[in-house]
């Protein structure tokens, strides 16, 4: 789905404007960036953790040679369980 079709989907189940609908999305988006850095979640859909990667030897596909990836912090998505049954549901009697 497009932003748009999006905006239009949710104003229209919620009897609100599409306008207010894209201020309650953007708002959204600014606490989730605000308060990423100590763990966002949205109950249903996931969660915005920070994770540190360790530093590691990778290889470069073009040269095979190896090289040092250095240790850093990197967000991610974590999708709830209920949100990942009803995506990855499996069909019945396989």
């Amino acid at each position: 789905m497009t932003k748009s079709q999006t905006l239009a989907t949710l104003a229209e189940k919620t009897g609100l404007s599409k306008k207010q609908t894209g201020e309650f999305l953007d708002e959204l988006n600014n606490l989730a960036y605000r308060e990423a850095k100590n763990g966002f979640t949205i109950p249903g859909l996931g969660k915005l953790v920070i994770v540190d990667r360790k530093a590691r030897i990778g290889r470069n596909p073009a040269t095979g040679a190896e090289i040092k990836i250095p240790a850093k912090r990197v967000l991610k998505f974590r999708i709830a369980k209920a949100a990942k049954d009803a995506t990855m549901a499996k069909p019945k009697g396989k």
